[in-house]
C-alpha cells in the first residue's frame, strides 16, 4: 500500500505499566534484538571468560564446556558485530587470535555476571521446580 505509515501496534491496545511501555515499536524490537543476543547462553560464558582481560580462540574454546567450535566463532561474530568483543590477529606461525571485551562489553559485564550468579544461587530451586511441574502433568 502506497503511502501507508507504519503504526505503532502497542498504541492501540490498552496500556498497562511496565517496561515496554516506555519503549516505542522500534526501541523494543532493538531491545529484544540485544536481549536475545547477550542473554544467549554462549553470549553469557563467552563474556564472563573475557572478563580478566584477552583470551586465546583455543582458550576460550577449552573454559566453555559444551561449546562447540561453530557456535563460539558464530557468538564472537555476534558480539564482534555489536562492538561487545573486540579482536585481534597476530602475524604469528602458528597464527595467534586473543578476544577481549570492548569497554561497552565491559560496561554490560556486571549484569551479565550478575545474571551468570543469580541462575547459579536459584539452581537446586529451579530444578525442584521443574521436577513438581513435570510431575503434576
Amino acid at each position: 500500500m502506497v503511502g501507508r505509515q507504519p503504526s505503532n501496534s502497542r498504541a492501540s491496545v490498552r496500556r498497562v505499566p511496565g517496561p515496554c511501555a516506555r519503549w516505542g515499536d522500534d526501541d523494543a524490537a532493538f531491545i529484544r534484538e540485544i536481549l536475545d543476543l547477550v542473554g544467549d547462553k554462549w553470549s553469557v560464558l563467552i563474556i564472563g571468560t573475557l572478563a580478566d582481560g584477552p583470551v586465546r580462540y583455543s582458550d576460550l574454546a577449552a573454559a566453555i564446556p559444551g561449546v562447540s567450535q561453530r557456535m563460539l566463532t558464530l557468538t564472537l561474530k555476534q558480539l564482534q558485530r555489536h562492538g561487545l568483543v573486540g579482536r585481534r590477529a597476530f602475524a604469528e606461525v602458528p597464527p595467534r587470535v586473543e578476544y577481549r571485551l570492548t569497554p561497552l562489553g565491559d560496561s554490560l559485564l556486571s549484569t551479565v555476571l550478575a545474571l551468570a550468579d543469580w541462575s547459579a544461587d536459584h539452581h537446586a530451586e529451579i530444578r525442584g521446580n521443574q521436577r513438581a511441574y513435570d510431575g503434576a502433568g
